[in-house]
């Protein structure tokens, strides 16, 4: 498989693959390959040369490759890459933002866990976890300026957002290891989000001071208001996007009930262009065919939404043909569960 061994011998860590754009179903195997798209993440090196940038993007259209996620601005390596017929999209941190600036100007717009700390001041896990609050207005314009900063730039056809989302409360068990601890539970240092804005905002909404609960981490109302708290964000840079009629799509975690689950994310609901699930099957503990057990549950609930890519973590694959059979279980069941669909 030409791809394959093009992607291993690149090096790349990640891809996004989805069957079919989901409002409509293919009816041969030959046109569902016309439909294919195919998306890397890319940290464009400054120094590069334009030879080198010309042959490595003429490479990537030519193994299928379709668009590109940019981590930074490079307008050489945009212009490029859109030259050799990709699409170029500017991969950004939403919500997770750790600049020296923003910390220093605006301490008050991050995050606080059940314990009262600010992840400005006391990051959970790592040094850069940084998490801004969602429920704040001013939260939102200053994404909303990013977002506009970066889509004003002709050579970029779209945004992609990423740490679109609250702190993990609960970590992939696969990295629990890693940091030696145990979350059998939502232990109160990783819940997010409790500073005095989103305690002020549930109690007007619902009449409940959270803090006054035995077991605030469950109630379901506290729950939903958080999944509300970043869709509002999410379609308000939406609407963005749209204004500059470019697309606008999302990293976000593998499934629906993952996400909500671990980090409060309700991307169903969301208002997108296309969603990007990170299924990295190893950071569950889970083999290869769960990929497909992924894909299947974001595209039945979507239910013709927005397309869905399957993104990929290609380190956790053992093999060459470990990744094919992953990479063929996205496509199937994606379009299995499209094809029962149309039938019901």
């Amino acid at each position: 498989m030409k791809k394959r061994t093009f992607l291993k011998n690149l090096g790349l860590g990640a891809i996004t693959l989805t069957g079919l754009p989901q409002k409509s179903v293919a009816k041969t195997s030959d046109s569902n390959e016309s439909k294919l798209k195919n998306w890397v993440w890319v940290n464009p090196d400054h120094k590069e040369k334009e030879e080198v940038l010309k042959e490595r993007y003429a490479k990537f259209k030519a193994n299928g490759i379709t668009g590109v996620f940019f981590e930074a601005d490079d307008e050489k390596h945009f212009t490029i890459a859109k030259q050799q017929g990709l699409s170029t999209h500017r991969w950004i941190w939403t919500l997770n933002r750790g600049e020296e600036s923003l910390l220093k100007a605006h301490p008050e717009w991050y995050a606080h866990n059940r314990k009262g700390e600010s992840c400005a001041t006391q990051p959970p896990y790592v040094n850069y976890y940084r998490w801004l609050c969602p429920s704040r207005p001013e939260v939102h314009s200053y994404l909303e300026n990013i977002v506009k900063t970066e889509l004003s730039k002709p050579y970029v056809d779209g945004i992609h957002l990423d740490y679109v989302r609250y702190c993990d409360v609960i970590l992939p068990v696969a990295l629990w290891k890693n940091y030696g601890i145990k979350q059998n539970q939502e232990l109160p240092q990783y819940d997010y989000c409790y500073c005095k804005v989103c305690q002020e905002k549930f109690k007007e909404k619902k009449g409940i001071d959270i803090l006054s609960l035995e077991n605030p981490d469950q109630n379901l109302s506290w729950r939903k208001f958080r999944y509300d708290n970043v869709t509002r964000l999410v379609n308000h840079l939406s609407a963005t996007a749209a204004s500059f009629k470019k697309p606008i799509t999302a990293a976000v975690f593998p499934t629906p009930e993952v996400a909500k689950r671990i980090v409060r994310q309700d991307w169903t609901n969301w208002n997108l262009s296309a969603v990007c699930p990170m299924i990295y099957h190893r950071f569950y503990e889970e083999d290869v065919q769960w990929i497909g057990d992924a894909v299947e549950e974001g595209v039945r609930i979507l239910h013709g939404k927005f397309p869905l890519y399957a993104g990929l973590f290609l380190p956790d694959f053992k093999s060459q043909e470990e990744l094919e059979t992953g990479i063929t279980l996205a496509l199937k069941r994606s379009i299995r569960c499209l094809l029962v669909r149309k039938c019901r």
